[in-house]
């Protein structure tokens, strides 16, 4: 509040205005501090924010490149099907060092420094690389699916061009659905398009039309498939656990060790669909919406949308790290020497991998009317789930 009015000169003809100047070039300083700072976030906040985020990248980074050396380097993991993991985790990967990266300084200083030009690659990488990891898991629980239903069919029809076909098919539909329609500018309405973007903003606004049909291919196809294949996997595994009792003597504990692998089976598809989910769903909910309607507060769609990208730091461990011959893989390549001295006290001599992939090793099961049926070990059982 004003309390001097001594150099206001009431007296003169022309009053000095000298005090409202100086006030009016404080008001338009201040501004234009608070928008050189961005956000308006204090530099403690910038920290902390700055600080979580970088963990998840990192996190993202080092576990996606785990699975890779691991699956390239264990030659108890050089399966095909695991070929569909590495493709999951370079998704995650670029999704890490491409879109993230760039996303924390975006969101920090609440402007885009790197020009309109890289504006357009980032938001199609975000989208190409957000895809690709949706589709890629939906192709691993398809190809999951058929590993434990009917391994003796998979065992003849999967083979390199296959699996080669799979991931092809994966990627270039994430272009398709992500470089051609941001460059030609299709995501726009009809009145933006050919228009320079603002200075200093990079947003990912989309009109009605690509929001429907990009979140429909992204999310809610591989979504719906991923949910029935799931269902259909998990009472195909119950189903499999009663015949498992049936032929099991109680002496030997059968009807424990049945027990155990069914909650085991039901955790671990709980948690890779509920995670998925969690992760995705709430994203793309919001996303139709802002598409129809400009009522969205922008630090929700951050959230949701850094929710999104948290899935990539997850699936490693979803995928691999619940899996004993990953654990094991991790072990060897962070800690190299602890584990020799471990498997040679244990009287177990690790060979060196060798350079080819193999398919599953499946074993003979009698049941009840005297057929046999061929099985998959149960090593590969835990790869496959």
């Amino acid at each position: 509040m004003i309390t001097n009015f001594s150099i206001l000169d009431l007296s003169s003809d022309s009053p000095n205005y000298t005090i409202f100047d100086t006030i009016n070039s404080t008001n338009v300083s201040n501004n234009t501090n608070e928008e050189a700072t961005g956000s308006g976030y204090q530099l403690a906040e910038k920290i902390i924010i700055g600080t979580i985020l970088s963990l998840f990248i990192i996190l993202a980074i080092v576990g996606n490149i785990l699975v890779c050396v691991a699956v390239f380097t264990d030659r108890r993991l050089k399966h095909l099907n695991n070929l569909l993991l590495v493709s999951l985790a370079i998704a995650d990967l670029l999704v890490a060092i491409l879109v993230m990266t760039f996303a924390v300084i975006n969101d920090i200083l609440d402007k885009w420094i790197f020009g309109a030009t890289f504006c357009d690659i980032w938001i199609s990488g975000d989208i190409m690389c957000s895809t690709a990891s949706i589709l890629n898991l939906c192709v691993i629980s398809l190809d999951r699916y058929i590993h434990i239903r009917d391994p003796f069919r998979y065992e003849n029809w999967m083979n390199w061009k296959k699996i080669a076909a799979m991931i092809s098919a994966v990627w270039i539909m994430s272009c398709a659905i992500s470089f051609i329609p941001i460059h030609l500018e299709w995501h726009k309405n009809t009145e933006d398009r050919g228009k320079p973007l603002e200075e200093n903003v990079c947003a990912m606004e989309l009109n009605p039309v690509y929001s429907v049909v990009s979140s429909t291919i992204s999310f809610y196809i591989p979504c719906i498939v991923m949910l029935a294949i799931y269902i259909q996997l998990y009472c195909y595994a119950r189903r499999h656990v009663k015949s498992i009792k049936k032929t099991q003597t109680p002496q030997f504990g059968g009807g424990k060790n049945s027990s155990s692998q069914d909650h085991k089976a039901a955790v671990t598809l709980g948690i890779i669909v509920g995670v998925f989910l969690f992760c995705w769903l709430p994203f793309f909910i919001i996303n139709l919406i802002a598409a129809f309607c400009k009522c969205v507060p922008l630090i929700l769609f951050k959230i949701l949308t850094w929710l999104g990208y948290v899935n990539s730091c997850l699936n490693p461990i979803i995928y691999s790290i619940f899996n004993q011959e990953f654990r094991d893989a991790f072990r060897r390549i962070l800690f190299p020497k602890s584990c020799v001295s471990i498997e040679h006290r244990n009287g177990y001599a690790y060979r060196s991998p060798n350079n080819s992939y193999s398919k599953p090793e499946y074993t003979m099961r009698t049941v009840e009317n005297g057929a046999q049926t061929k099985e998959l070990l149960e090593k590969d059982k835990v790869t496959a789930l």
